[in-house]
């Protein structure tokens, strides 16, 4: 497990754009194998290392929409360790692909879940795989409390040291590792701060009605463990064409060539920025998880996005 040591290294923040708000964008898909899920994933496993449940001998199982898997994939290689990813039809193109190659088995559900989605259909396959295969190892994404700690000590402690004020933060919530680590962190930081929670239309996480979604990534079918953790003043609930939208005025107006969780924070600030102009010196920043490459036939796809609502 020594490979996994020393392999992330600070992403940069770029300076975007908006009237009378300073906004600032953290590009997570400057990580090594291209999204924000690289930090959970090397934390996870090197403290599971660390502690002696994820040894020579383990397979490691998870499921996830691509990004996570991806990441847990390549530090699986790097470690000699093998990984068997359990993904959904939603998953982008380039993402199965990609696992396909890195993984021996990967596995596929087919089945919505009594919500339209397919977490509760993954996560019912983990279970039973990890009792399956002998000396398993699952990562648990969305209760592992180490995932949550990785935005604290990782992507928070990056932020903290590269801002000087801060007074706004949109985060995407899917797992709740991201926004409960970097709501501790920068609350600790900047007492005054307001953590905005972005959630996609459909998604059941802050207690909305279940509905089919298209994007992977942001939102989810059942609500989060991780998300007793967070410290949150305020949730902005995002369309799925809002998001669309925004991803395309992110790389047109901004050269900002970002994924759906991107695009929805994005959204979300729009939608706030009355609010935050409000607000004398609004600083601002969102994080843009990963690049738009694996949604150029969904999100970036004009005629797609007129099917959506």
């Amino acid at each position: 497990m020594h490979a996994l040591r020393n392999i992330l290294k600070p992403t940069p923040i770029a300076r975007l754009q908006m009237p009378g708000i300073e906004l600032y964008a953290k590009l997570e898909y400057f990580n090594p194998v291209g999204s924000l899920k690289d930090r959970t994933a090397y934390w996870i496993m090197r403290r599971a290392a660390e502690r002696g449940d994820l040894r020579s001998d383990s397979t490691i199982i998870e499921s996830s929409s691509g990004n996570f898997a991806s990441a847990v994939a390549t530090l699986s290689q790097l470690a000699g360790l093998e990984f068997i990813p359990v993904i959904d039809p939603n998953i982008a193109g380039i993402y199965e692909s990609f696992l396909r190659r890195a993984c021996r088995r990967v596995v596929k559900v087919e089945e919505r879940d009594d919500t339209g989605g397919f977490l509760k259909t993954r996560l019912k396959r983990v279970a039973e795989l990890c009792r399956e295969i002998p000396n398993s190892y699952w990562t648990d994404q969305y209760g592992n409390e180490d995932g949550m700690r990785a935005h604290y000590e990782l992507t928070g402690g990056e932020i903290v040291e590269a801002m000087e004020e801060l007074t706004h933060v949109f985060i995407g919530v899917s797992t709740a590792g991201t926004i409960s680590g970097l709501s501790r962190r920068l609350k600790e930081r900047w007492p005054a701060i307001k953590i905005i929670a972005v959630d996609a239309v459909g998604s059941v996480i802050f207690g909305g009605q279940p509905r089919k979604r298209h994007i992977p990534g942001i939102g989810a079918s059942v609500a989060p463990a991780l998300l007793q953790h967070a410290i949150i003043d305020d949730v902005v609930m995002v369309r799925e064409k809002e998001t669309a939208e925004a991803c395309q005025e992110l790389l047109e107006r901004h050269g900002v060539f970002a994924g759906g969780s991107s695009g929805t924070c994005y959204a979300a600030i729009k939608k706030y920025s009355e609010r935050m102009q409000a607000h004398r010196s609004a600083k601002a920043l969102f994080l843009c998880a990963d690049r738009g490459t694996a949604y150029l036939d969904t999100l970036y796809d004009r005629k797609w996005v007129e099917r959506l609502e």
